[in-house]
């Protein structure tokens, strides 16, 4: 029996398939990913775009740019069609748009974010705190591709001993896809004073000065970042103030 062209249905138009075509989070230095995941394709083309400049990367499984770094992948039968970035820098972070070629085109977009491992101490670039308190420092690792193995504290470039004669020096790791390190030293002491650095052993160190006071005159005592200043530093403050006031009216 003859099939009648004009009576069959035509074939589903491509379509984007979200959940495997989704932003994508690389490390620097490293590959970065790409996928846009097309069903129906049948006769089209899949394109990759970057917004930044407006350049056309790829068409189906050819790259169409000098930068050795872009190339196109696809395996026969498959309805991924991948960017895929080698070496990927800070400056590839935006938007990049996986196109068909129908009628207008399909488009769908994902954005790139490029990041480099990080390590901070909270509350720094300098802690202030009274003798006989502890010793509170945190330090965080981000964006690492993996927790790192171990993480020294130094102080004043010797590695902090965690079971020295001194006594009372604690550290505390939680490691994840954010990693913490946090070290607590009881009693502080003017000793303690000093340049503390976090190290480890994938990511680039951190350093924070901490001034351990004596009591008599704390002009600041700082805690996590913030300041928090005594009721005397107030009250010059605002003799300042109102001199400042007294003049200004003496000019007018």
């Amino acid at each position: 029996m003859d099939v009648n062209p004009a009576t069959m249905a035509p074939p589903p138009p491509p379509q984007v398939d979200p959940s495997h075509s989704s932003d994508v989070t690389a490390l620097a230095g490293k590959s970065a990913i790409l996928n846009c995941r097309v069903h129906n394709i049948n006769n089209k083309t899949v394109s990759w775009i970057r917004h930044r400049d407006i350049h056309l990367l790829t068409v189906g499984r050819y790259t169409y740019t000098s930068d050795q770094r872009f190339r196109a992948l696809h395996e026969e039968d498959s309805d991924d069609w991948v960017l895929k970035i080698n070496y990927v820098q800070l400056r590839d972070s935006g938007m990049y748009e996986c196109q068909i070629s129908t009628t207008p085109p399909v488009s769908h977009f994902i954005r790139l974010n490029v990041v480099k491992p990080q390590t901070q101490i909270l509350g720094g670039p300098d802690m202030y705190i009274n003798k006989g308190s502890t010793i509170n420092l945190t330090c965080v690792v981000e964006f690492s591709p993996e927790p790192p193995d171990f993480i020294f504290w130094n102080h004043n470039n010797k590695i902090i001993s965690y079971d020295s004669t001194r006594g009372g020096v604690t550290v505390i790791i939680e490691k994840g896809d954010v990693t913490t390190s946090s070290l607590l030293i009881q009693r502080a002491q003017p000793a303690d004073s000093g340049r503390y650095e976090c190290n480890p052993s994938n990511v680039s160190p951190s350093n924070i000065t901490v001034h351990v006071l004596n009591g008599e005159h704390p002009a600041a005592i700082q805690h996590g970042g913030q300041g928090t200043y005594t009721s005397s530093s107030f009250r010059n403050i605002l003799a300042l103030l109102v001199c400042l006031a007294i003049g200004q009216r003496v000019l007018q």
